[in-house]
Protein backbone atom coordinates (compact mmCIF):
# COMPACT_ATOMS: atom_id res chain seq x y z
CA UNK A 1 0.00 0.00 0.00
CA UNK A 2 1.32 3.46 -0.93
CA UNK A 3 0.67 4.65 2.62
CA UNK A 4 3.39 2.40 3.99
CA UNK A 5 5.91 2.60 1.17
CA UNK A 6 7.51 5.87 0.10
CA UNK A 7 8.97 3.99 -2.88
CA UNK A 8 5.49 3.81 -4.41
CA UNK A 9 5.32 7.62 -4.44
CA UNK A 10 8.83 7.97 -5.88
CA UNK A 11 8.22 5.30 -8.53
CA UNK A 12 4.94 6.89 -9.55
CA UNK A 13 6.19 10.49 -9.65
CA UNK A 14 9.55 9.92 -11.30
CA UNK A 15 8.98 6.61 -13.09
CA UNK A 16 5.39 6.46 -14.30
CA UNK A 17 4.83 10.14 -15.01
CA UNK A 18 6.59 12.11 -17.70
CA UNK A 19 7.98 15.47 -16.55
CA UNK A 20 5.39 17.24 -18.71
CA UNK A 21 2.66 15.73 -16.52
CA UNK A 22 4.00 17.12 -13.23
CA UNK A 23 2.60 20.61 -13.72
CA UNK A 24 -0.10 19.98 -16.31
CA UNK A 25 -3.72 20.32 -15.24
CA UNK A 26 -5.31 17.01 -16.12
CA UNK A 27 -8.43 15.75 -14.35
CA UNK A 28 -7.55 12.15 -15.24
CA UNK A 29 -4.19 12.47 -13.46
CA UNK A 30 -5.84 14.16 -10.49
CA UNK A 31 -8.29 11.24 -10.30
CA UNK A 32 -5.49 8.70 -10.52
CA UNK A 33 -3.57 10.37 -7.69
CA UNK A 34 -6.79 10.49 -5.66
CA UNK A 35 -7.44 6.79 -6.24
CA UNK A 36 -3.90 5.57 -5.65
CA UNK A 37 -2.64 8.03 -3.05
CA UNK A 38 -5.64 9.68 -1.42
CA UNK A 39 -5.30 7.63 1.77
CA UNK A 40 -1.55 8.22 1.75
CA UNK A 41 -2.12 11.98 1.50
CA UNK A 42 -4.60 11.93 4.37
CA UNK A 43 -2.09 10.01 6.52
CA UNK A 44 0.70 12.45 5.66
CA UNK A 45 -1.53 15.44 6.45
CA UNK A 46 -2.16 13.90 9.89
CA UNK A 47 1.60 13.49 10.44
CA UNK A 48 1.37 9.71 10.41
CA UNK A 49 4.20 9.08 7.95
CA UNK A 50 7.04 10.20 10.23
CA UNK A 51 8.79 6.85 9.68
CA UNK A 52 9.35 7.84 6.05
CA UNK A 53 11.82 10.45 7.29
CA UNK A 54 14.43 7.79 8.01
CA UNK A 55 15.83 8.21 4.49
CA UNK A 56 16.31 11.01 1.99
CA UNK A 57 13.99 9.24 -0.48
CA UNK A 58 11.33 8.85 2.20
CA UNK A 59 11.54 12.52 3.13
CA UNK A 60 11.25 13.44 -0.53
CA UNK A 61 8.22 11.17 -0.93
CA UNK A 62 6.46 12.80 2.03
CA UNK A 63 7.19 16.27 0.63
CA UNK A 64 5.83 15.26 -2.78
CA UNK A 65 2.66 13.90 -1.15
CA UNK A 66 2.08 17.06 0.89
CA UNK A 67 3.20 19.60 -1.70
CA UNK A 68 2.47 18.18 -5.15
CA UNK A 69 -0.31 15.70 -4.47
CA UNK A 70 -2.23 18.33 -2.48
CA UNK A 71 -2.40 20.47 -5.61
CA UNK A 72 -3.71 17.57 -7.69
CA UNK A 73 -6.17 16.29 -5.09
CA UNK A 74 -7.67 19.68 -4.25
CA UNK A 75 -7.15 21.68 -7.43
CA UNK A 76 -8.82 25.09 -7.30
CA UNK A 77 -9.67 24.97 -3.59
CA UNK A 78 -8.01 26.27 -0.46
CA UNK A 79 -7.15 22.67 0.46
CA UNK A 80 -4.61 22.67 -2.38
CA UNK A 81 -2.40 24.85 -0.14
CA UNK A 82 -3.38 23.49 3.27
CA UNK A 83 -0.27 21.31 3.67
CA UNK A 84 2.22 23.87 2.34
CA UNK A 85 3.61 24.86 5.75
CA UNK A 86 4.00 21.23 6.77
CA UNK A 87 5.80 20.42 3.49
CA UNK A 88 8.07 23.44 3.94
CA UNK A 89 9.09 22.43 7.46
CA UNK A 90 9.86 18.89 6.26
CA UNK A 91 11.92 20.28 3.38
CA UNK A 92 13.77 22.66 5.70
CA UNK A 93 14.59 19.80 8.08
CA UNK A 94 15.79 17.68 5.17
CA UNK A 95 18.07 20.45 3.90
CA UNK A 96 19.38 21.16 7.41
CA UNK A 97 20.28 17.47 7.77
CA UNK A 98 21.90 17.35 4.31
CA UNK A 99 19.37 14.86 2.95
CA UNK A 100 19.23 16.78 -0.34
CA UNK A 101 22.82 15.74 -1.08
CA UNK A 102 21.69 12.09 -1.21
CA UNK A 103 19.13 12.75 -3.94
CA UNK A 104 19.62 12.88 -7.68
CA UNK A 105 19.77 16.51 -8.78
CA UNK A 106 16.41 16.47 -10.63
CA UNK A 107 14.75 15.01 -7.52
CA UNK A 108 16.13 17.83 -5.38
CA UNK A 109 13.89 20.26 -7.23
CA UNK A 110 10.85 18.60 -5.65
CA UNK A 111 12.41 18.63 -2.20
CA UNK A 112 12.97 22.37 -2.66
CA UNK A 113 9.54 23.05 -4.24
CA UNK A 114 7.84 23.99 -0.93
CA UNK A 115 10.26 26.92 -0.73
CA UNK A 116 9.02 28.10 -4.13
CA UNK A 117 5.41 27.69 -3.06
CA UNK A 118 5.87 29.80 0.08
CA UNK A 119 4.44 33.30 0.26
CA UNK A 120 7.40 34.47 2.39
CA UNK A 121 10.12 36.58 0.80
CA UNK A 122 12.58 35.30 3.42
CA UNK A 123 11.89 31.73 2.28
CA UNK A 124 12.30 32.74 -1.36
CA UNK A 125 15.72 34.20 -0.62
CA UNK A 126 16.74 30.76 0.66
CA UNK A 127 15.09 29.12 -2.37
CA UNK A 128 17.30 31.16 -4.69
CA UNK A 129 20.34 29.68 -2.96
CA UNK A 130 18.99 26.13 -3.06
CA UNK A 131 18.00 26.17 -6.72
CA UNK A 132 21.30 27.80 -7.76
CA UNK A 133 23.15 24.60 -8.60
CA UNK A 134 24.07 22.74 -11.77
CA UNK A 135 21.14 20.80 -13.18
CA UNK A 136 18.48 23.07 -11.65
CA UNK A 137 18.91 26.08 -13.92
CA UNK A 138 15.35 25.93 -15.25
CA UNK A 139 13.99 25.59 -11.72
CA UNK A 140 16.07 28.60 -10.69
CA UNK A 141 14.47 30.66 -13.47
CA UNK A 142 11.03 29.63 -12.22
CA UNK A 143 12.01 30.48 -8.65
CA UNK A 144 13.21 33.93 -9.74
CA UNK A 145 9.85 34.55 -11.38
CA UNK A 146 7.95 33.32 -8.30
CA UNK A 147 10.08 35.53 -6.06
CA UNK A 148 9.31 38.57 -8.21
CA UNK A 149 5.59 38.01 -7.66
CA UNK A 150 6.08 37.67 -3.89
CA UNK A 151 8.32 40.76 -3.81
CA UNK A 152 5.68 42.74 -5.69
CA UNK A 153 2.50 41.56 -3.95
CA UNK A 154 3.58 39.76 -0.77
CA UNK A 155 1.52 36.77 -1.91
CA UNK A 156 0.46 34.84 -4.99
CA UNK A 157 -2.55 36.70 -6.45
CA UNK A 158 -3.66 33.63 -8.42
CA UNK A 159 -4.46 31.92 -5.08
CA UNK A 160 -6.75 34.71 -3.88
CA UNK A 161 -10.02 33.28 -5.18
CA UNK A 162 -9.38 29.80 -3.79
CA UNK A 163 -8.31 31.22 -0.45
CA UNK A 164 -11.19 33.70 -0.23
CA UNK A 165 -8.86 36.69 -0.28
CA UNK A 166 -9.95 39.88 -2.02
CA UNK A 167 -7.63 40.97 -4.83
CA UNK A 168 -6.31 44.48 -5.07
CA UNK A 169 -6.78 46.46 -8.30
CA UNK A 170 -3.07 45.93 -9.02
CA UNK A 171 -3.48 42.16 -8.56
CA UNK A 172 -6.51 42.12 -10.86
CA UNK A 173 -4.47 43.91 -13.52
CA UNK A 174 -1.58 41.49 -13.06
CA UNK A 175 -3.85 38.43 -13.31
CA UNK A 176 -5.44 39.78 -16.50
CA UNK A 177 -2.04 40.33 -18.12
CA UNK A 178 0.18 37.92 -20.01
CA UNK A 179 2.38 35.54 -18.08
CA UNK A 180 0.46 35.81 -14.82
CA UNK A 181 0.06 32.09 -14.29
CA UNK A 182 2.81 29.66 -13.57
Amino acid sequence: MARRHPGAVIDFWFGELAPAQWFHKAPTLDDEIRRRFGACHAAAARGELWHWRDSARGRLAEVIVLDQFSRHLHRGSSQAYACDAQALVLAQEAVAQGADRYLDVPWRAFLFMPYMHSESLVIHDEALRLFDQPGLEENLRHEQRHRQVIARFGRYPHRNAALGRPSTPEEHAFLAGPGASF
